[in-house]
């Protein structure tokens, strides 16, 4: 017999990318892209304008060397918990329905990736890979909850944000960089890993 430990790791099948979206600026609409690059040190670049950070300049050691500080600010949101939302295609027609709305996409709940085929939730603490072993792994943490904001009112109408309540999804930081595409699989990784 499984432990709880056990059952909760253990997912049926990996999960699927369908939709990236990023948002080039705060309270502007996402706009949806084939993929995007994750970074450990600012989460997905182009969302919110982040930018990879400059390459640092290693001093010599040479006598006289004065070490000169970056002229770049502090990235927002850098090594936090909130680098990455993901949400469950699944939920969308379940937030539509409680909305009283037809439809609900991906934009109006400013979700960065769209997962399906898995249970998004199972993987709240743990580590996961999106990617493909041609393309390469990236490896994000499951950091916590995504619980809707005072936007899910203005996009979904009057009770939008109990719409998305315990629908909203999922937080993460990025472990391992690289590049996510819709069509990628999204796997647990083993906590041994």
């Amino acid at each position: 017999m499984k432990t709880m430990q056990e059952l909760r790791a253990t997912l049926p099948r990996p999960g699927r990318v369908e939709w990236i979206g990023l948002r080039p600026a705060r309270r502007v609409p996402l706009v949806g892209v084939q993929e995007t690059e994750a970074h450990p040190l600012v989460g997905l670049i182009g969302d919110h304008g982040k930018l990879a950070p400059p390459r640092l300049t290693a001093l010599s050691g040479a006598p006289g060397e004065v070490a000169t500080p970056a002229q770049t600010p502090a990235v927002p949101g850098g090594p936090g918990r909130r680098q990455v939302t993901l949400i469950q295609a699944e939920h969308l027609p379940v937030i539509a329905a409680l909305a009283g709305l037809e439809a609900v996409t991906p934009g109006m709940l400013r979700r960065n990736i769209v997962v399906s085929g898995l249970p998004l939730l199972a993987l709240k603490d743990a580590r996961f890979q999106i990617g493909s072993p041609e393309g390469g792994w990236v490896i994000l943490e499951g950091t916590g909850e995504c619980h809707p904001c005072s936007r899910m009112e203005e996009n979904l109408g009057e009770g939008g944000y109990n719409a998305v309540r315990g629908h909203g999804g999922l937080t993460a930081r990025v472990i391992q960089g690289g590049l996510i595409r819709v069509g990628d699989q999204l796997r647990a990784l083993d906590s041994a890993s």
